[in-house]
């Protein structure tokens, strides 16, 4: 999904006139928050953390900021022993329980059909099944579905049951296992059509198994490239065997299912053999399923504005989506796609997206900014999703991943502490995007990095968790950041939510 995405203001581009305004300003911030303010000032919460290194703290007038010092907090002790929790939060995380579950309920029976025996025309239909569920745990719609539903519980309810349904974004173990056991299925389906060829007594035709064969190539060809290892290294050549050696297989096994189908018919004519043959149905719905995304391929107008050399933001009003989700968008809609969260704006028509620089798309995105794009399928939900299961939250964003995070700052529909730690954010994004997030949340925490480096992230998110005394956290930032901060907070007990890249 998968896939799943900062610069920030600092006080020297707010106070410029002198050294002793940017001092104010700060012993402003240290004041606000010691208070607990309802309104903290605007200034108060541009501010570039830790601030002891600003100004010394003599000049607080005593006020003590609950930011100060964060880096010689001591973080409690990690909950259980260091093999259990690594075992459940980092080897068997929930996306890898659901595909242990879907490949391995696959593998006790694959084993006991294997023992006993049974002819093509029983495994095809397990073949054709798995096929079926992989491809449908990654429609639009489906997703949405699971979202909508898992997000439904009230938060009012445990917050035991809530932190389970919060993970519904992991439901691309179950994708990732239907493929990976339907493969298996026709490894069996080919050595058992083989048999039967070469035996010569009735049953699969040579027809249908040089066809299964080409069909177990592809999908072994797929399954490689989506391994997480080629993946990252090689994405491109991940989407291209993804998209198009998926639709081959889709088309092949149309064939293959009229060929199998009339291997087995007997006496009855082809046609209603077909119309009773389940495999026939299956793949009926999952190719109106793979369909779907394209046959709402859209060229659309946007509005482009340029928020600097590093970010550009596009406007669209073709939509007006729920917070939480996302669109895909091309220049090059057989090629490449990229997906990017959507920023609904209240009571408002349309949404936006923000694209910084991250790679040669988005740079020539930014470089010439287009007045028209094409779109796939429908905004669909994303970790963001989530948020309000909960009562209150700390949402942690690095550079961009602002973008995911803005509608749930900008509806202000739940208390949220906002930590968003970036170099330049206002060079980069522009004023009127920094004002608009610090009108929703004045109490927002910003860390200009480039002044004062990568702070521990870890050690700051727990104490923003303490002092707001917060359920959850969202954090949406880089894969190694997200991991790192998701375990430091689950491993002490903290439900911590961040985007996964297995999907």
């Amino acid at each position: 999904m998968a896939n799943q995405q900062g610069n920030l203001p600092n006080l020297d581009n707010q106070n410029k006139d002198s050294a002793k305004d940017e001092k104010a300003s700060i012993i402003s911030v240290a004041t606000t928050v010691t208070q607990h303010s309802e309104a903290p000032s605007h200034n108060g919460t541009l501010v570039s953390l830790p601030i002891e290194k600003k100004i010394e703290p003599s000049a607080l007038e005593n006020q003590t900021s609950i930011w100060a010092g964060y880096e010689q907090d001591v973080l409690p002790q990690k909950d259980q022993s260091r093999w259990v929790r690594n075992l459940r939060h980092q080897i068997f995380y929930l996306y890898r329980r659901l595909f242990g579950i879907v490949f391995f309920t696959n593998l006790g029976i694959f084993i006991a059909v294997a023992v006993k025996g049974a002819n093509a025309s029983y495994i095809g239909k397990i073949v054709v099944g798995n096929l079926f569920g992989a491809i449908l745990m990654r429609q639009d719609y489906v997703i949405d579905a699971f979202f909508t539903v898992f997000t439904a519980v009230p938060p009012s309810w445990p917050l035991s049951i809530r932190r389970v349904c919060a993970r519904v974004y992991h439901i691309g173990g179950l994708h990732s296992g239907a493929g990976a056991s339907g493969t298996l299925w026709l490894i069996l389906f080919c050595v058992q059509a083989t048999r039967e060829v070469m035996q010569g007594q009735g049953g699969t035709s040579g027809a249908t198994l040089a066809i299964t064969y080409i069909i177990l190539a592809l999908l072994c060809t797929i399954l490689i490239f989506a391994h997480p290892t080629l993946r990252k290294k090689f994405h491109d050549n991940f989407e291209a065997t993804h998209r198009f050696l998926g639709w081959s297989v889709t088309a092949l096994v149309w064939i293959q299912i009229v060929l199998l189908t009339n291997d087995y018919r007997g006496d009855v004519p082809l046609g209603k053999a077909l119309l009773h043959s389940a495999p026939l149905w299956l793949i009926v719905v999952a190719t109106i399923s793979l369909a779907l995304p394209w046959v709402r391929l859209k060229k659309v107008a946007v509005r482009p504005e340029r928020l600097s050399n590093h970010a550009v933001r596009l406007y669209f009003d073709y939509d007006t989506p729920g917070g939480g989700s996302f669109i895909r968008v091309s220049d090059a809609p057989l090629t490449e796609w990229h997906s990017f969260a959507t920023i609904p704006v209240p009571g408002k028509t349309g949404f936006s997206i923000v694209i910084s620089r991250a790679g040669d798309w988005t740079i020539k995105m930014i470089s010439n900014p287009p007045t028209m794009i094409w779109k796939r399928g429908i905004p669909t939900y994303g970790v963001m999703r989530i948020a309000p299961l909960f009562n209150r939250i700390v949402l942690v964003a690095t550079g961009s991943g602002m973008g995911p995070c803005t509608p749930a700052v900008l509806t202000k529909k739940l208390p949220i502490r906002l930590l968003w730690t970036a170099p330049n954010v206002r060079e980069t994004f522009g004023d009127a995007f920094v004002d608009a997030v610090l009108a929703a949340n004045p109490e927002a925490v910003i860390y200009n990095t480039r002044q004062h480096g990568k702070p521990d992230m870890v050690k700051l998110t727990y104490r923003l968790v303490k002092e707001f005394n917060a359920e959850a956290v969202i954090i949406i930032s880089n894969q190694p950041l997200t991991e790192k901060v998701v375990y430091g907070m689950v491993s002490r007990g903290i439900p911590a939510f961040g985007a996964i890249w297995d999907s």
